[in-house]
């Protein structure tokens, strides 16, 4: 029986989220057990040239260069997984939707910027179908791993849409507010075991905000702890200046 096809492609990004898949080490022998993978710049030089069954794209589009090449991705592959924030809601290259393109290409290129024509930043879904999606700025493996085997299955997979403070309260963590310092658990989607938190650090928003969040529960806490809204809303432009449309 063969092994289906799987290739990686980057976009717009640090590439992060590749090396996050690269450092598996073990168990990425584990994985090449059950998948054959043709194409991934941050581990091998070969590129394949015809269709394949899986493409996992990492980045946002950000040109129209970006645009055109995606698309013929979606046309070559079965199922396109979007893996990582840039790729699933932008991620910190949204940063620049809050500003004028033109001053943006003059601030980083100087007097050259036109040569290096750029767009507003699109997560992939703006721009092709997609058909799975793994959030986080790194991804979470456990996750990746649970969405490759449902994509490999051609079984659906459910992204969490509860808020990272669950994951938290399962965790036993001392609220980030607590400690004085403040958090976007409360309105960010989970799914990441509240990978952050439990290492002593805030939760940045990565994975988008839940579809529903609790507004006045957010308020709530930011009254109880003296926050500013502004404060708030500058944290989550972060990772979230680009519209979601999951």
């Amino acid at each position: 029986m063969k092994k289906p096809k799987v290739a990686f492609f980057d976009f717009t990004c640090c590439e992060g989220c590749q090396l996050q898949v690269a450092n598996l080490g073990e168990e990425l022998l584990d994985l090449l057990g059950v998948i054959d993978v043709v194409e991934f710049r941050e581990v091998m030089s070969e590129k394949w040239e015809g269709d394949f069954d899986v493409a996992i794209v990492e980045g946002s589009i950000t040109d129209a260069h970006g645009a055109e090449r995606i698309k013929k991705i979606r046309e070559r592959c079965k199922v396109l997984i979007a893996y990582g924030s840039c790729a699933t809601i932008g991620g910190v290259n949204g940063m620049k939707n809050g500003f004028d393109l033109g001053e943006i290409g003059k601030y980083v290129y100087g007097s050259s910027y036109h040569f290096f024509p750029t767009e507003e930043t699109r997560p992939v879904h703006d721009v092709v179908k997609v058909d799975y999606f793994v959030n986080g700025c790194p991804i979470y493996l456990p996750e990746f791993k649970e969405v490759l085997k449902a994509a490999l299955q051609g079984i659906p997979y459910h992204v969490p849409d509860y808020a990272v403070c669950v994951e938290c309260r399962l965790n036993e963590n001392v609220c980030m507010y607590e400690k004085g310092v403040s958090c976007l658990g409360p309105v960010t989607r989970g799914g990441c075991n509240s990978w952050c938190v439990n290492n002593g650090n805030i939760c940045y928003g990565c994975r988008g905000m839940v579809s529903n969040p609790n507004q006045k529960g957010m308020k709530d806490v930011l009254t109880r702890y003296n926050v500013p809204l502004d404060q708030i809303m500058n944290k989550m432009g972060m990772y979230n200046r680009c519209r979601e449309k999951k």
